[in-house]
């Protein structure tokens, strides 16, 4: 006979993690174990996996509820079973409808209706009352005399002890948004739910044998299981494998052409052994069906981005899956696939984020929706929103709950309670709490999705699993990656802007042209790349002027070096002074040499993690990627990951390696591995960054506009603005006749547009560029009211920020009669056979102050157009030096005026929190700063403003910033609308 589990899947129910209930089974005396979750079949597989480590049956179900109603369970008699429940719970999910009642009929299910719920009679062949320990006083009075046939024990267990039980009632306030002491019987699980074992449970049900002798005979009809061996993925693209072979072969040798030319015989001899291996390990469907999308959305005119270790592949370079030449750059196929990879590969694909929707809906419609589902993730219990959750249920006040939180070693927090919650929360850590979805992952199945798992339909409306990618992956799933980014829309809107605006076409993919072009080298050596896609931060700009980088390879080094992990572990600055001195340092082994000499010595890329495990620690390349990646938080196991890091020791021990090389070469990976790049990663990003940089190196102004509109860069648009001024634009503020719904540029003029005015709604932006489109430019302010009929606040908006400025009119008098039209009837929408003449008003002459408008534009668009911050001052100082004379002030003590733009929080080995600042100084131009701990402490930021610093110029290679000793916020001038 089984036993019934709801495992912490059944999320804010269930206590119990899905890998201990087969141990649980196995020593309560139990050899078949039934899972059965709360509307979700999330834990399935891996329940059957720990099943087979066991020896354990699994058995799988789902118990359908309507809130904290019980429905009934339905139980899979096989694998079809599995799918029928899993069909009618996806049905529920995605069409927005209640569970049935009664269940609906089934071919390979049992049903199990809770005690009493449901008529005996009305039952159908596979369906059953159900028992527990609860309703055993109620069965001589029930049906069951008469048809004992249609009873069986059914006694889910959802916790294991006393502890269990009191962490299921948190879970369930949790769940209710109520306090603890709110719960009511009907919310929570009743104690018959505590785990008891096989013989107990049998004794508690002795005097009905009939009972025990029908769950035997459903326990004997009823299993599930699934073969990790075999891709799930759509096994063929054209119907055969043969086929699939010929036409990727086709594919290949066209694509080697137009990337090569004719008679490249390395390029030859590379496709055809790639073409080998993917057809050996069966992944030809998975490199047609992904050309197919690159070919739909080049169709459609869409750019992308094909990247990560996909762009690895010689054959993806041929099929334009990616823009990434592996032979230039040396790329190995193996780190993409290889015989001995134990998980599957993933190609990324990066779309503008206003294309990737289109490209995900024709995946779905291609391939079918019982087929394709995007990939779900699991969010978990962690940290402080733990404390939170469970100090709002115990009825914390809002005041402890934050210290409890913000103060955890306060003193005050030592007490009962806290320790308390303390000591649940650590109990409840890493228990899933919400199912949501992954960031781009698709599935393609060869069988129906809902073989393998229930499908949920989140806000996207499109199918998403009920697992995440380490469940696909244990599957033998691969995964897609279609992602979005905002540097692919700006690439592309730039390009439209450019046809637009000077009637000149770009053709952005020609990368080796721009590669090549010195004012981009010139661009990019100078760090001249605010809006550049992935290396326009002020730590990537001073790491490009530090490599002085001003080719492709250095690019693609400073892409991944400039990761945390790799300036974390000092190996950045390692690696910058060894590019400026090659013959002055020494190689910790002579491996180190022979793998790593084109990177001076220093891993820069997964790769390279790859080559030092494999050729310095003896680890295979199976071992070696499953240590990378375990690194990067991809992995589920512990205890594999620790077999591997002792191998590596224990290799490096056999090798005769000292244990000073052995841990620093250790100390190394480990700080490196978890965020570093592919090299193949880190190359597909620097061609972007080669597009942005031809953009803004010949077309500025175009340039900027599109980076404004895509609201995805590292900085504020403020600042973008600004580096449009740098750049010879003229900025306007919004015009009611000039502007559009976002920043449009007319010559070397930028018209903010719309979107940026704080409070103006965007029914009414439509509205009026509907209106000016069809009857033409608005005259006057009566004009604008009388066809647009704006709400008297919206109005208002326009008439602050300037829009009305068309006018000859000031603010005031424009408010005034704004004010004085209002109190009139509006008139009809329909237009007048005559135009009534508007009564005109002489009003006295109004006085206005410039820094009215400055402070009405830093309310609404968020900074002053009509002057600067600077011009804002109380002072007229702008420093002793300006960012252009950093250079030459070395080591002296200087006195600047910056605003400020970005600040950077690092923590020190000590613990302690140290600033890295970055500013505009008065003619618009960066300059950075450094705060080391007792300054950031004496002299904290006060938010954005324009700041008087004291400090002494320093140079790092080449690069000069500030070491702050003393800084103070200065005052601007008074608002004088408030005066």
């Amino acid at each position: 006979m089984h036993l019934t589990f709801n495992s912490y899947y059944s999320l804010r129910f269930g206590t119990i993690p899905v890998d201990e209930i087969p141990p649980l089974a196995l020593d309560a005396g139990a050899e078949v174990a039934l899972l059965a979750d709360i509307n979700n079949s999330s834990g399935t597989i891996d329940f059957v996996k720990a099943c087979h480590k066991t020896g354990i049956r699994p058995m799988a179900g789902i118990e359908f509820r309507d809130g904290n109603r019980l429905l009934y369970t339905g139980i899979a008699e096989n694998n079809a079973g599995f799918k029928e429940l899993n069909d009618l719970l996806s049905r529920s999910n995605i069409q927005g409808t209640p569970l049935p009642w009664p269940a609906p009929p089934f071919n390979h299910v049992v049903v199990v209706y809770p005690f009493g719920s449901r008529q005996v009679t009305e039952m159908a062949e596979n369906e059953f009352s159900g028992v527990s320990a609860a309703d055993i006083n109620k069965l001589p009075m029930s049906d069951y005399r008469r048809y004992p046939g249609k009873f069986m024990i059914h006694a889910p267990f959802t916790f294991t002890g006393e502890k269990g039980y009191e962490l299921h009632r948190y879970l369930r306030a949790i769940d209710n948004n109520i306090l603890l002491s709110r719960l009511t019987p009907d919310m929570v699980a009743g104690g018959e739910r505590m785990m008891t074992d096989l013989a107990g449970l049998k004794k508690l049900f002795g005097n009905f044998p009939e009972l025990i002798r029908n769950t035997e005979r459903i326990t004997g009809r009823c299993s599930i299981d699934f073969d990790f061996r075999i891709i799930k993925n759509k096994k063929t693209f054209t119907g055969s494998m043969y086929d699939d072979r010929l036409l990727l072969e086709k594919l290949a040798a066209d694509g080697l052409e137009y990337r090569y030319g004719k008679n490249n015989k390395t390029a030859s001899a590379r496709v055809r052994h790639e073409l080998d291996i993917i057809d050996r390990l069966g992944f030809g469907a998975y490199f047609l069906i992904t050309w197919d999308i690159i070919r739909y959305s080049m169709s459609r005119g869409f750019y992308h981005v094909g990247r990560g270790s996909g762009a690895n592949s010689i054959v993806a370079y041929c099929l334009r899956i990616t823009d990434v030449d592996p032979i230039e750059l040396n790329l190995y196929f193996e780190r993409f696939l290889n015989p001995k990879r134990s998980s599957p590969p993933d190609f990324d694909i990066d779309y503008s984020w206003k294309e990737r929707d289109d490209v995900l809906d024709y995946i779905f419609k291609r391939y079918g929706r019982e087929h394709t589902a995007l990939l779900g993730a699991t969010s978990t219990f962690k940290g402080k929103s733990i404390l939170r959750e469970l100090g709002k249920v115990m009825g914390l006040p809002k005041a402890e709950l934050d210290r409890l939180i913000d103060e955890p070693d306060s003193p005050l927090n030592q007490d009962d309670i806290t320790r308390h919650i303390t000591a649940i929360g650590t109990r409840m850590t890493d228990f899933p709490n919400i199912r949501s979805i992954h960031a781009g992952g698709v599935l393609i199945s060869e069988e129906p999705i809902t073989c393998y798992t229930a499908l949920d339909l989140p806000p996207k409306s499109m199918p998403v699993t009920q697992w995440d990618m380490y469940v696909a992956e244990d599957l033998r799933f691969e995964k897609l990656d279609i992602l979005s980014q905002r540097g692919i829309g700006h690439i592309r809107d730039c390009v439209d802007i450019i046809k637009a605006n000077r009637g000149v076409s770009i053709d952005i993919h020609q990368v080796e042209k721009f590669k090549q072009d010195p004012i981009v080298k010139q661009q990019l050596r100078s760090g001249e790349t605010n809006g550049c896609f992935y290396i326009e931060s002020p730590a990537m700009r001073g790491l490009l002027k530090k490599l002085r980088c001003d080719n492709y390879l250095s690019l693609v080094a400073a892409s991944s070096i400039i990761r945390p992990g790799v300036a974390r572990s000092g190996m950045m600055r390692e690696y910058i002074r060894r590019f400026h001195n090659p013959g002055g340092f020494d190689y910790i082994h002579p491996v180190m040499k022979e793998q790593l000499s084109e990177t001076y010595g220093v891993m820069v890329y997964q790769e390279d993690v790859l080559k030092i495990c494999h050729h310095f620690a003896g680890l295979d390349l199976a071992d070696a990627d499953v240590l990378r990646r375990a690194m990067s938080g991809k992995y589920r196991s512990r205890v594999e990951f620790q077999k591997i890091i002792d191998k590596f020791f224990a290799n490096c021990r056999n090798k005769g390696y000292s244990d000073e090389i052995t841990n620093e070469v250790w100390r190394q990976i480990e700080s490196f591995a978890g965020y570093s790049f592919s090299k193949a990663h880190s190359a597909s990003f620097a061609v972007e960054s080669y597009q942005s940089l031809f953009l803004k190196s010949y077309f500025p102004v175009e340039f900027m506009v599109a980076v404004i509109n895509n609201f995805g860069g590292f900085y504020q648009s403020w600042v973008y603005f600004n580096e449009a001024r740098r750049c010879g634009a003229d900025i306007e503020l919004p015009c009611i006749n000039r502007s559009v719904y976002l920043s449009s540029l007319e010559g070397k003029t930028i018209y903010i547009g719309f979107v940026h005015i704080t409070g103006l709604e965007s029914n009414l932006a439509e509205l009026l560029l509907r209106d000016r489109e069809l009857n033409g430019i608005f005259t006057d302010l009566y004009d604008f009211i009388e066809r647009v009929q704006p709400p008297m606040e919206q109005l208002i908006l326009l008439i602050r920020i300037g829009a009305l400025r068309f006018t000859g009119l000031g603010k005031q008098q424009l408010l005034w009669e704004a004010h004085m039209m209002s109190g009139k009837k509006q008139p009809e929408p329909a237009a007048a056979l005559f135009k009534q003449p508007v009564r005109r008003f002489n009003l006295p002459a109004l006085v206005h102050n410039p820094l009215e408008d400055a402070y009405d534009e830093i309310e609404l668009i968020d900074f002053p157009v009509t002057m600067s911050y600077f011009d804002m001052l109380k002072t007229d100082f702008r420093g002793q030096i300006a960012a252009c004379g950093l250079q030459h002030s070395v080591g002296q003590t200087v006195k600047m005026l910056g605003v400020l733009v970005t600040i950077k929080y690092v923590r020190t080995i000590k613990k302690e929190i140290m600033h890295f600042g970055t500013f505009l100084d008065h003619t618009g131009e960066f300059f950075d700063t450094v705060h080391f701990p007792d300054i950031a402490r004496a002299y904290p930021f006060k938010g954005r403003g324009v700041y008087l610093l004291l400090g002494r110029v320093v140079e790092e290679f080449g690069f000069p910033s500030v070491e702050v000793t003393r800084m103070a916020k200065l005052p601007l001038m008074a608002d004088p609308r408030y005066l």
